[in-house]
């Protein structure tokens, strides 16, 4: 009898255990989908105060004008005016901010910026995480997944060079000003 409590309060356990690892999984939510909700949330209550303050603009318009009619009517001096409220549509929405267009290969495109900023030029024989990242630029441009050394060696060379003749500028093997420009041009476009 003690062997059958002890095995029953151990699957009641388990139970538990298995219900609080299964809510815990059904309730977790990704980084960006946090930041996202959290986004949303905002947009949300924000257009809820818009929506609040259009309503109060338009009681104080409502009110303006009762006043109005109140002050011609008395004075019978001239008549009311025609006014008219605008409607929903008829309201400007309020302009936001302009939204930042964040390029794919954004990080990869200031790491050669710096380089093109810098005024230096790779060659062979030149190391460093400058060379690497012309490699990984290599490694995007021709679909490829090479070992990226930082060692600017023949087979970086041969790369630029064929790079350069794609792109119509001068063939030297050497990745300067002009050539990096050109590897920015084309991320940009991906």
């Amino acid at each position: 009898m003690e062997n059958f409590k002890s095995i029953l309060f151990s699957i009641v356990i388990f139970a538990i255990l298995m219900l609080a690892i299964f809510w815990a999984f059904r309730t977790i939510e990704s980084g960006s989908g946090h930041i996202d909700n959290q986004q949303f949330k905002e947009l949300e209550s924000k257009n809820n105060e818009l929506e609040k303050e259009v309503a109060d603009l338009k009681s104080q318009i409502n009110s303006l004008i009762k006043e109005k009619e109140l002050t011609l009517s008395s004075s019978n001096d001239a008549q009311l005016p025609e006014v008219t409220i605008p409607t929903q549509e008829a309201i400007k929405p309020v302009e936001q901010k302009p939204v930042v267009a964040v390029l794919k290969y954004q990080s990869l495109i200031n790491e050669l910026q710096k380089i093109v900023n810098s005024k230096i030029i790779l060659k062979k024989g030149s190391q460093g995480i400058m060379v690497g990242s012309i490699q990984k630029f290599f490694n995007i441009y021709n679909k490829t997944s090479l070992k990226i050394d930082n060692d600017y060696g023949v087979s970086t060379v041969t790369t630029i060079t064929n790079f350069q003749k794609d792109q119509g500028i001068a063939v030297s093997g050497d990745a300067g000003v002009t050539t990096i420009s050109k590897m920015i041009d084309w991320l940009k476009k991906q």
